[in-house]
């Protein structure tokens, strides 16, 4: 609860990875609040009993949310497709206006690379965005994994190569937006 509100605030990006992440170890798991507690909660030495208490029911309240938009298989959280959504807005508005210069230049090495990077993930119909992130997540998941094959590793890194700094740049507009440091109309 409390990183993922530290990258709510820092880096929307990092707190939707984190979120996805956060989802698919709770399915590990299998929801049980005895294995959440133990795994997840009592370790925090540093945390006092009412903040423990506090970081088990923020867990209990995402488990529910899985359960109530019927994701405890597979799947991500509304909230987190509803800010891919947001991000894909300005995405579309980075690529048209004059404050989307520097975003635009690091769009355009990624650009070739999408057709090949939709084809791989089997994902034709999605956003931009969601694609980034789908692909990022990807690599995060082949990470955990430990993939042998060079060849793929390799791949893993020109992925991270070319989206990071466009997520980067997206996520960094998103908070100047959102705190009000840019008028995206403004020239």
């Amino acid at each position: 609860m409390y990183i993922a509100q530290s990258k709510r605030k820092s880096n929307i990006a990092e707190y939707i990875l984190y979120l996805w992440q956060l989802e698919d170890l709770l399915r590990a798991l299998q929801f049980s609040p005895e294995a959440i507690y133990s795994q997840l909660v009592a370790p925090g030495k540093e945390i006092d009993e009412e903040h423990k208490q506090e970081l088990f029911l923020w867990y209990t309240d995402i488990v529910n949310l899985l359960r109530e938009e019927d994701k405890e298989t597979i799947g991500h959280l509304d909230h987190t497709l509803h800010l891919i959504a947001d991000l894909n807005n300005l995405h579309l508005q980075l690529l048209k206006l004059p404050v989307g210069a520097r975003y635009r230049e690091l769009y355009a090495r990624l650009a070739p690379e999408l057709p090949v990077l939709k084809a791989k993930l089997g994902k034709q119909d999605m956003s931009d965005v969601e694609l980034f992130f789908r692909a990022l997540y990807s690599v995060v998941l082949l990470r955990i994994k430990g993939s042998e094959d060079g060849k793929e590793n390799r791949y893993i890194e020109d992925v991270i190569g070319l989206i990071s700094p466009v997520v980067a740049e997206l996520s960094r507009v998103f908070h100047e937006v959102e705190r009000g440091e840019v008028d995206l109309f403004k020239e």
